[in-house]
């Protein structure tokens, strides 16, 4: 027996936490039954659970590392009727989703799945999985500047976690910066308001690593699946 919660995620229909909300929206059924509890257990195997009147069918897992491009919705749909990353895997029979997400005009390294145990290991914070991202800011950051952002900096009434950063590279002509960010937290564009904190906005924001993984020789828009021994890598990274 499961929880109804892990059973949704397993199936690949989304994420545990998101699993939680539907339950308690009242769009869960076993055997037919509303179900509301998110402790109730179930069999995977002999009860039937519904979500949204569709069947909850286990699939096998399967884990993709993409290259999102920029301007794309980091989510299995939109309202708005804009592309999502979900849009470059029409091929792909698993209902898959994103693991955490990029903002709408940040590309770089995204990773999906229809394993929801696997996608919570990647996001819960107290897992510090580093995520490297490549930023060109307005003006060139000072020792000042650099300093508060290795230490925290306060956004959205909290500070953030301690980052590593270094400057690549900057340019006179266009007065603007490349500078390269490491943070394991994953709060809302926080790349982009850290900047923002220290008075050097974001002109352009690309996630090149996440974990030990890279893009490689992967082009916007292009994918690979994960090797078996690439996820247990990850996985081992995030309990350790």
């Amino acid at each position: 027996m499961e929880r109804i919660q892990k059973v949704i995620a397993n199936a690949g229909v989304t994420s545990r936490r998101k699993a939680e909300k539907l339950i308690e929206e009242g769009r869960v059924k076993v055997n037919g039954k509303t179900v509301r509890e998110l402790g109730t257990k179930v069999s995977p195997h002999k009860d039937t659970v519904e979500v949204d009147g569709v069947p909850v069918d286990k699939e096998e897992p399967v884990y993709y590392l993409f290259y999102k491009p920029k301007q794309v919705i980091s989510a299995v749909k939109d309202d708005k009727g804009r592309k999502v990353v979900t849009d470059f895997f029409e091929e792909v029979e698993q209902r898959i989703f994103p693991v955490g997400r990029l903002d709408y005009d940040t590309s770089g390294l995204l990773l999906l799945t229809n394993d929801g145990d696997f996608a919570n290991l990647m996001m819960h914070p107290k897992n510090k999985i580093n995520k490297t991202y490549i930023a060109k800011v307005e003006g060139k950051p000072n020792k000042e500047a650099l300093n508060q952002l290795k230490s925290g900096v306060k956004i959205d009434g909290k500070k953030t976690a301690p980052a590593k950063v270094r400057i690549k590279s900057a340019n006179r002509k266009t007065n603007s910066s490349i500078v390269e960010l490491t943070i394991h937290e994953g709060r809302n564009q926080q790349v982009r308001k850290m900047f923002d904190a220290v008075g050097h906005p974001v002109k352009k924001l690309k996630r090149e690593q996440y974990g030990y993984l890279t893009l490689g020789n992967l082009q916007p828009g292009e994918k690979r699946i994960l090797k078996p021994v690439e996820v247990k890598r990850l996985k081992d990274s995030a309990v350790t």
